[in-house]
């Protein structure tokens, strides 16, 4: 875990005065942030089905903010542009709560309704902005200059830049402009194919193969290099060392393990990946997310006794300059206690009293564990679905004890999990917002009554936009693999039916220990294990030219991040369209390219894929340096 900074800045001054009076929470600013709130909470429910994380919002919505408000409308101060990425970024932090934790009920044969997922998004934002408020002085306001809150501060330069006129939105909207074009002829025109693969002579089942997607390459980017080699390290094990010796060893490892399986010879590669590596791969999320939650543990001892300090301050609100404002406490409780007793009573989300209660306890701790960890290491390497784990985990143990057991059981759990999962991304998220407005000199209470707008919004669509992927995709499956909810739907049912192979879970349990004792982080390891490689291959291209880029006197990795932002947010948007499309059945006949290029199309798909990574390296240079 990164060591916490100990020098803390004097004499800080924000950069709009606490005496300034200047537009803030303004329609228009309060509707642009909902449109893009929209399309970044549903482009990132896609990427996190798809490939497990998420990609922060905050940075590319501030960019667009300042081309849409000043470019567009000639008008747009400083702290309206800043509203407008703090709505945007709470659907995208909504979004990975969601995805990371409640499709897991899919996977075990319950199709959660439209409510449900609403009201599990919208009770978790509640929380998690209802305790972030309460954590922010001590977090935000005494610790700062002690915790960095990367995506927070850089989000404020950006602003800050902006405001004196130094950044455009050029960037952003070239990379969602490519990434949206390659997708449509690719996935909607079906032009060339969207994975290659080949198989590798002398290796039994040997496979080795990339995903031709413009979000990867971006992602890997946005990880950097050394998260993305971790994940593509654990894919190649998986591809290259542990199919190919299942397939050698094939019968008798089969017949020990599961008597009444498919015989290996019969399963191909992909059936091994689906039968054996995604038990191997739980086992190791298992481990991965425990470690991380336990190292996060420690936050928790500032972040409990600085908010207690904050919350017993006599002051008013009306005591208080501008930008120290906040939701008052009292309404705080009550909001609170009123999410918890809805919890409780409402037929809509069938948790009780007990998951009521272990929704209140573990929701109020992973919110102060998410909230200050990520003023140490980033949005990015936020331990969600670590901290999902465990409350599932001890959450499913009292569920089956107090005589819930079966599919109530296993449904109760899972949605206990899930809101405190969207608690926590939300404060997390929530924490970067509120450190971006303190350096810019916004109000906070206006922040986080649009924060609860931003949850409200998200809430409503939730729903829609999972139950739209899942009819198109099938979440689960290998064009949608969601391996944050595969691990949790296989660690519930195994707990519920006592059924699980823990031949090949203890397995992955070791490759996690051993891997964590080398000093190689075993979440993304564990991540990279599960996938298919093929994901795994172009996000580590994507980092590689991050790596290289951080050494490259000419570079600019401001300039680079924002083209690879864009380059998810528009290849994803087309595959939440193309879902769509799926659904209303005429996703078929739009795919009039497909076969054109016959076997060439692989050798195609390939040439553009390297196209992208280039465009990578092309825009993370400084002006005037491009194609030196």
């Amino acid at each position: 875990m990164t060591k916490e900074p100990t020098e803390q800045k004097e004499d800080f001054k924000p950069y709009v005065s606490p005496d300034a009076r200047m537009p803030e929470v303004t329609v228009l600013s309060v509707v642009t942030g909902i449109v893009l709130l929209i399309v970044f909470g549903a482009a990132n429910a896609y990427l996190g089905l798809k490939v497990g994380m998420t990609v922060s919002a905050s940075i590319p919505a501030a960019v667009v903010s300042m081309a849409v408000l000043k470019g567009l409308f000639k008008r747009g101060t400083i702290l309206e542009n800043n509203i407008v990425q703090t709505i945007t970024s709470t659907g995208e932090a909504a979004a990975a709560g969601v995805v990371f934790s409640l499709p897991a009920l899919y996977m075990l044969g319950h199709s959660p309704s439209l409510k449900l997922i609403s009201l599990v998004s919208l009770f978790g934002g509640i929380i998690g902005v209802v305790g972030m408020v309460i954590y922010r002085k001590y977090l935000i306001v005494e610790q700062h200059g002690v915790l960095p809150y990367p995506e927070g501060t850089a989000c404020a330069e950006i602003l800050i830049a902006g405001d004196k006129g130094g950044v455009s939105a050029s960037t952003v909207f070239k990379g969602g402009i490519i990434g949206f074009l390659f997708r449509t002829v690719q996935s909607i025109f079906g032009l060339f194919p969207e994975a290659i693969e080949t198989a590798i002579p002398g290796l039994p089942f040997g496979t080795i193969g990339m995903n031709v997607l413009p979000s990867l390459g971006g992602v890997g980017y946005l990880i950097g290099p050394r998260i993305s080699s971790v994940m593509l390290g654990g894919g190649l094990l998986a591809w290259i060392v542990i199919i190919p010796l299942i397939g050698f060893f094939g019968g008798p490892l089969a017949t020990a393990i599961f008597p009444s399986a498919t015989p290996v010879g019969e399963l191909g590669a992909w059936g091994v990946w689906t039968d054996y590596i995604q038990y191997i791969g739980a086992g190791a999320l298992t481990v991965g997310g425990l470690v991380e939650f336990f190292k996060a543990l420690p936050a928790l001892r500032g972040a409990f006794k600085g908010a207690f300090a904050s919350i017993n301050s006599k002051r008013k609100n009306s005591d208080l300059q501008r930008t120290d404002k906040d939701m008052p406490f009292a309404y705080l409780i009550v909001i609170f206690i009123a999410v918890v007793v809805l919890m409780a009573i409402l037929p809509y989300i069938p948790v009780g009293i007990l998951g009521a209660a272990l929704i209140a306890v573990f929701g109020f701790l992973f919110v102060a564990i998410s909230s200050r960890i990520v003023g140490i290491v980033g949005s990015s390497a936020n331990p969600v679905s670590g901290m999902t784990i465990a409350t599932i985990f001890f959450s499913a143990i009292l569920m089956k004890a107090v005589g819930k057991t079966g599919a109530e059981g296993m449904i109760a759990s899972v949605i206990v999990g899930s809101v405190v999962t969207v608690a926590a991304a939300v404060a997390g998220d929530m924490s970067q917002d509120l450190k971006t407005g303190y350096i810019v000199g916004a109000t906070p209470i206006s922040q986080q009554i649009t924060e609860l707008l931003g949850v409200l919004i998200f809430a409503g669509m939730a729903g829609y936009v999972v139950q739209l992927l899942n009819n198109a995709y099938t979440i689960g499956s290998s064009a949608l693999p969601a391996p944050a909810t595969s691990v949790i739907a296989t660690l519930v049912k195994g707990i519920f039916e006592g059924n699980l192979p823990w031949a090949l879970l203890i397995t992955g349990v070791g490759l996690g220990i051993i891997v964590e004792l080398m000093g190689i982080p075993s979440l993304p390891f564990a991540i990279g294990l599960y996938l298919p490689v093929h994901l795994t291959v172009p996000i580590f291209l994507g980092g590689m030219v991050r790596g290289f880029m951080e050494k490259h006197k000419a570079a600019d990795i401001e300039s680079g991040t924002l083209y690879a932002s864009g380059l998810v947010a528009g290849d994803a948007l087309v595959g939440v369209i193309a879902a769509f499309l799926t659904t209303a059945g005429v996703a078929e006949a739009l795919k009039f390219a497909e076969g054109w290029l016959g076997s060439a199309g692989s050798i195609v798909a390939l040439i553009l894929m390297v196209g992208i990574i280039y465009t990578l390296y092309s825009n993370s240079l400084k002006k005037g340096n491009a194609g030196k």
